[in-house]
């Protein structure tokens, strides 16, 4: 997990060909204009969904695993918390290869608050736990870097 400012995300460059591409587009673009739904930035290997979405009590949430793509999330209205957990407790769901997701259970390891001006890699493998309401605007509208390994 990378948590950090939108200003520092350059520093990660050099870590995998296709997250520079992504670092690249999402520095080079403002993601409020891109139109809800996918844009694809090179194919599979990297592509964004804009989405409406809403945030939820932490109890109502749950970890979640991909094995192909890491995800970088982004608010760009309003604000959530991201929870990661510790890959080494984790068991996974059946997982689904089309969707490339699995529900899972793990220990908590991190909090991080996202909102406008935020990011937060979760490398493919790592349980992630988005879209937790932390005040009482719930609704979000959040870009979603996928970025093939």
């Amino acid at each position: 997990m990378i948590y950090d400012k939108l200003s520092n995300m350059k520093l990660y460059k050099g870590m995998n060909p296709n997250l520079d591409t992504a670092i690249d587009y999402i520095l080079s673009h403002d993601l409020n204009e891109l139109p809800l739904g996918k844009t694809v930035v090179d194919g599979d290997n990297v592509f964004i969904n804009v989405m409406d979405a809403k945030a939820f009590p932490v109890e109502e949430r749950f970890y979640e695993v991909h094995k192909k793509y890491m995800d970088i999330q982004m608010d760009l209205e309003g604000v959530e918390r991201i929870d990661t957990g510790d890959i080494s407790s984790m068991v996974m769901d059946d997982f689904d290869e089309d969707k490339d997701v699995a529900k899972a259970t793990a220990a908590d390891l991190a909090q991080c608050i996202i909102g406008p001006g935020n990011f937060i890699i979760c490398m493919a493998g790592e349980p992630h736990k988005p879209n937790i309401a932390v005040n009482e605007n719930h609704v979000l509208k959040k870009a979603v870097c996928k970025v093939h390994i």
